[in-house]
């Protein structure tokens, strides 16, 4: 995180650890135990105390019925693909602009991401562009919650009760955030939450699954915790062949996650008066375009999200960002490369020099630049995002990140 002055406003790192998780994890290491997680069928599957704990606390706050925890959001995707039996023949159709495990949590298991464009507003995926990708080997669609908010959920919903298909809600960056009144994360069939340290409330590492249906939930779990060894003692399970791996959270993660969990309605709140506050400051520039909320979403705005047009501003993206990071404002251009232009795309090897799952069973992909166009233009030419909207940063730092942008466009346009 930046350091640089300007007008003497500092960006200091964030961080939202005080003396209540402290203690939380003090009492853990006084009293043990660090993990009570053991895998077998017994009451210790389920993991100890406060991973228990935790995990209602989380369901109550997101009137969920079923939570599992994991040691990370990309280990809780895995287990939604796992959950909802998705393996080899398979396709999950998801967006390419998003971190990557979204993706790689389908090969993980076997089965193909097939990528379908974003809506230019909200950047998440578009339910048309969905609509034109589905196939007979269609399982899933995932809706990823990008920035702090979800995209056209409705008509996502529709086009998969359509086609029968499963809804995963990849929601690391939105906690908090609604759909229609319903918290985002809770409205398709499972959800998956983090706390890794960019995130609204973290833990270091760790996430959640989140589901009310308890056949998925129960697979989850066993995808947790060493699941071949766990069926054998559950002589009544008939959901389908399952092997797990080690993906459980330790009691000193879901101390502090709990604690974390306790303040997310407060430093969201924090993040939407900092965020309308700079909407506001930011109004009436040409060329800018601040960011676009559906009717019905609400938005925690993990990022401050803009649009640009260089020609009306009259400066190009790349100018703009260089002027206000040396200025020492936290600003980037794009967000992450579209993901089927990766390395492991574009070579289709995912398991050593082989090309499976891409070439299966007489299907094959491509992932040529260009299928997703939407995406590809908001990364290379319009995009541009602030993470200056989050606690512990004031009105002072809005104002401060207002004036300078204000002050190099209007620069550039005397030039």
């Amino acid at each position: 995180m930046r350091k640089k002055r300007n007008n003497k406003i500092t960006f200091p790192p964030v961080y939202m650890i005080d003396a209540r998780e402290i203690r939380a994890v003090t009492a853990v290491l006084k009293k043990g135990p660090l993990s009570g997680f053991v895998g077998d069928a017994s009451a210790d599957f389920f993991g100890g105390p406060v991973v228990k704990r935790f995990e209602s606390a989380f369901a109550k706050k997101f009137k969920v019925r079923h939570v599992v925890s994991f040691n990370s959001a990309t280990t809780a995707l895995h287990g939604a693909v796992v959950a909802l039996s998705i393996g080899p023949g398979d396709e999950v159709i998801v967006p390419p602009y998003t971190m990557s495990a979204s993706a790689t949590a389908v090969l993980m298991n076997g089965a193909v991401p097939i990528f379908a464009d974003i809506d230019p507003d909200t950047f998440c995926i578009d339910p048309k562009s969905v609509e034109k990708k589905i196939t007979k080997r269609t399982k899933a669609v995932m809706m990823v919650n990008l920035f702090g908010q979800t995209g056209h959920m409705g008509a996502l919903l529709a086009l998969a009760k359509k086609h029968k298909l499963s809804v995963i809600e990849d929601n690391a960056q939105s906690a908090g955030a609604t759909w229609q009144g319903q918290y985002t994360g809770t409205v398709g069939d499972i959800g998956v939450f983090s706390f890794n340290v960019h995130k609204q409330i973290q833990s270091g590492e760790g996430g959640v699954l989140v589901t009310n249906n308890k056949t998925f939930a129960l697979r989850a779990q066993l995808a947790r915790n060493h699941g071949e060894s766990v069926v054998p003692g559950m002589p009544g399970y008939a959901a389908g062949p399952i092997f797990g791996s080690n993906y459980r959270m330790t009691e000193v993660t879901a101390a502090i996650a709990e604690v974390q969990l306790s303040k997310l309605d407060f430093l969201n709140r924090k993040r939407v008066a900092l965020a309308n506050r700079l909407t506001r400051k930011l109004s009436n520039i040409p060329g800018l375009t601040p960011p676009h909320i559906p009717k019905g979403n609400t938005h925690v705005y993990y990022s401050y999200i803009m649009k640009m047009d260089a020609k009306k501003l009259g400066i190009s993206r790349a100018e703009l960002v260089a002027k206000l990071q040396k200025l020492g404002f936290p600003i980037g251009a794009g967000y992450v490369k579209p993901l089927y232009l990766l390395p492991l795309f574009q070579k289709k090897q995912a398991f050593n020099a082989t090309h499976f799952p891409f070439d299966y069973d007489g299907m094959t992909q491509e992932y040529r630049k260009g299928i997703c166009p939407v995406t590809e233009r908001m990364h290379e030419q319009e995009l541009i995002g602030t993470d200056v909207c989050q606690h512990p940063y004031t009105a002072a730092h809005i104002d401060a990140f207002a004036d300078a942008m204000r002050e190099v466009i209007a620069a550039a346009k005397k030039k």
